[in-house]
């Protein structure tokens, strides 16, 4: 094998994990607060469900989906 060649791809290499590791720094160090409103479908899952803190997402549940739920259970 070519050494240019493997030098060129190992340099193609580095920029990558550099580029990856200032990715993951970034995100270490967190965004804060999120600003803004947050998504209707966010505040009716919280009305449903008071206890569910903010950052804990809570699945919509479908028209009738109670219902099948309450009688799968009863089996």
């Amino acid at each position: 094998m070519d050494v240019a060649r493997m030098l060129a791809d190992l340099k193609d290499e580095r920029e990558q994990i550099e580029e990856a590791i200032l990715t993951l720094e970034r995100l270490a160090q967190g965004r804060g607060k999120r600003r803004g409103r947050p998504p209707l479908w966010l505040i009716e899952a919280r009305k449903r469900n008071p206890e569910a803190g903010p950052g804990v997402a809570v699945a919509p549940v479908k028209v009738g989906g109670r219902a099948k739920a309450a009688s799968a259970g009863k089996d």
